[in-house]
């Protein structure tokens, strides 16, 4: 990775030269850039790119994910570099720190990512396999109504389809067929009977 990867201001009060960088310790260097030390932030770049880039292939192992948050480390570096504090640590551990960190990060939202995308598809085929199965049922259901009609007399299905297919009342039936009310009701129970002990024994 070249270190120009990292879009920076100019900072047109650095005076120490890039050649002077070269052999500051890269605790002195991270000083530096916490100052908006471009040329030590380059030094610093080349020199701690392999050991992050190390870390974060470790975590990944992903080379191409590896180096994309290698890169957003080098990004944070140049960043939070005002923060560190040499009394406290070595600039390697701290810069190590960030890498393992952002890696897990990276690793629970790719993961987050994944189990969000598994739901998504778990619930599209749950409902695909509902609708077939509601379907099947359906298609079974009126498979098994029409079976049982078929052990009806013919008096007492015509006078279930004009009730219950054919929304009418009992009323309705007698008037339709001209028979008794009394006629009517009478079919209609037996007919119901003789459908459910059908419908049972198709079960």
């Amino acid at each position: 990775m070249a270190a120009t990867a990292i879009s920076m201001a100019p900072n047109p009060t650095t005076t120490t030269t890039a050649r002077s960088h070269v052999d500051l310790t890269s605790e002195e260097l991270l000083v530096e850039v916490g100052s908006a030390d471009q040329a030590a932030f380059a030094v610093l770049y080349d020199r701690v790119t392999p050991q992050v880039l190390g870390v974060t292939l470790r975590v990944l192992r992903d080379r191409a994910l590896a180096e994309e948050v290698t890169q957003e480390v080098l990004v944070e570096v140049w960043r939070k570099a005002d923060r560190f504090d040499p009394e406290r640590g070595t600039a390697s551990g701290w810069i190590t720190t960030l890498a393992h960190r952002r890696a897990v990060d990276r690793v629970r939202s790719e993961q987050a990512s994944r189990d969000r995308d598994d739901r998504v598809s778990r619930r599209d085929e749950v409902r695909a396999f509902d609708a077939v199965a509601d379907e099947v049922q359906v298609n079974l259901d009126h498979w098994q109504v029409r079976r049982a009609l078929s052990t009806l007399t013919e008096r007492q299905r015509e006078a279930i389809e004009l009730a219950y297919f054919g929304g009418h009342t009992y009323r309705d039936v007698a008037r339709v067929l001209g028979i008794p009310e009394g006629t009517a009701k009478s079919r209609l129970r037996d007919g119901l009977l003789r459908l459910r002990e059908a419908l049972e024994g198709l079960v």
